[in-house]
């Protein structure tokens, strides 16, 4: 028996939000992300080249993943199949791949979407390479979370990574100058209301056009909402920034330099300004573990286990409760001795490794697990540091062609005195025992 429905006729003409009606038909019409669809786009290129090959969208929620992922199946002429991670298992997953093998069997290959893929486990991120591998599909991933923590290297290194922006205020103001085009009718909001809505968007291009919906249901005939109005009627208000633009970097830079200049008052004053825009917590609370490993660094090495055990609690505890652990590492942070010290000597570290090029380590430290190896003389003459005086042997354990070399200097505050006498303590031990 047929759906009664679409029988009738009726699915076609069932009410549609205004955002999906909305939604792009070509790349070009994509608003917000000319660095991958306009003429000169990364996307754009890909397409021109005639090979696609296998995509992670890595973006905020609104800003076009999955619109362009079903507009990319259409310009390849691939199947498009789509999958949420949330909703799909393991069997589901088999029977995906085999439906893109009968396909393939027929000529026609499949472009698989895959939305919010990050949410898989290891394990079934592992069954996409066999079929990535031969070809069977080419998947198009969409995630919110930065790909580099929360995908396999495997999956990572058969996948090309495309970063989606979110929306600037120009491009919302297109979206919604658009939207006025297709609704017939301008919307019920005054400039300082229009500039409002897009700030309650927050860079997300379908939250604006849900906004803009709610604005007409909400008018009445001849109404213009100022932007009180539209706060009070839409029961939501404007972020004090937006959180893709100058703002969120301004206060986040302004709580991380309080940090750092050890003034915890303003410290607070900033963190309640983020929180009070609506700010992730947890972005907040990684900043502050790199505050506590940048800024503090050996001074107190116990920064860093307040700074994880802060976002931890947040994470168990939630909101508001949760916001009150970050607030208390932030104090702590910014009440701490401070130094850059481990900070800069890794820097330093960093540049001589990528400068010095692959020099092999002195043989004296390394392992002579074969006859061969040590016929060549590997690990001869090594001495175990906690049979030598002091516990301490000297040996030089830089590549020969390098010599000893010094990054890490420990400033005279918190832990960092303690660290400087061993320091000079092992030195005068170098100088005295000759190995130097």
């Amino acid at each position: 028996m047929a759906d009664l429905f679409s029988s009738a006729g009726l699915e076609k003409d069932a009410p549609r939000p205004l955002a999906d009606r909305m939604r792009p038909k070509t790349l070009a019409e994509v608003a917000g992300q000319d660095h991958l669809v306009g003429a000169e786009g990364a996307l754009t290129r890909l397409l021109a080249s005639g090979s696609l090959g296998s995509l992670i969208f890595w973006g905020p929620p609104g800003t076009g993943k999955t619109t362009v992922a079903r507009l990319l199946a259409g310009e390849t002429d691939l199947a498009f199949e789509q999958i949420s991670a949330i909703f799909t298992g393991v069997a589901d997953l088999k029977k995906v791949f085999e439906a893109a093998r009968s396909r393939r069997m027929m000529g026609r290959g499949t472009l698989l979407f895959v939305d919010e893929i990050h949410r898989f486990n290891r394990a079934q991120q592992d069954s996409f390479l066999p079929v990535m591998e031969d070809g069977t599909v080419t998947l198009v991933g969409a995630t919110t979370e930065n790909p580099s923590f929360e995908l396999n290297a495997a999956l990572l290194s058969r996948a090309r990574v495309m970063v989606f922006n979110a929306l600037d205020e120009a491009a919302i103001l297109r979206l919604l100058a658009h939207a006025e085009e297709v609704e017939s009718r301008k919307l019920p909001l005054d400039d300082e209301a229009r500039a409002v809505l897009v700030r309650m968007a927050d860079g997300d291009g379908r939250a604006s056009l849900t906004l803009a919906e709610e604005a007409w249901r909400a008018a009445k005939p001849g109404e213009v909402f100022t932007a009180a109005t539209l706060q009070q009627v839409l029961q939501r208000r404007a972020p004090i920034y937006d959180k893709s633009a100058d703002g969120h970097y301004n206060l986040i830079s302004a709580l991380h330099k309080s940090v750092r200049g050890s003034d915890p008052d303003a410290a607070l004053y900033y963190l309640a300004r983020m929180f009070d825009a609506g700010e992730d917590p947890l972005f907040i609370a990684r900043r502050v573990v790199r505050m506590a490993v940048e800024d503090i660094g050996m001074a107190d090495p116990q920064a860093l286990v307040v700074a994880n055990a802060a976002k931890d609690a947040y994470d168990f505890l939630g909101s508001p409760e949760g916001e009150l652990a970050i607030a208390q590492a932030v104090i702590y942070v910014a009440t701490a001795p401070k130094s850059n010290a481990a900070y800069t000597a890794f820097k330093a570290a960093t540049r001589l490794a990528k400068e010095a090029g692959s020099l092999t380590p002195p043989k004296v430290i390394l392992n002579a697990p074969t006859k061969l190896m040590q016929a060549e003389n590997y690990g001869a003459g090594y001495r175990y540091d906690h049979d030598e005086p002091d516990g301490f042997s000297g040996q030089n354990y830089f590549p020969d062609a390098l010599g000893r070399r010094q990054f890490y200097e420990p400033v005279e505050r918190g832990f960092e005195r303690e660290i400087r006498k061993r320091l000079d303590y092992w030195e005068k031990l170098r100088r005295e025992r000759g190995e130097e």
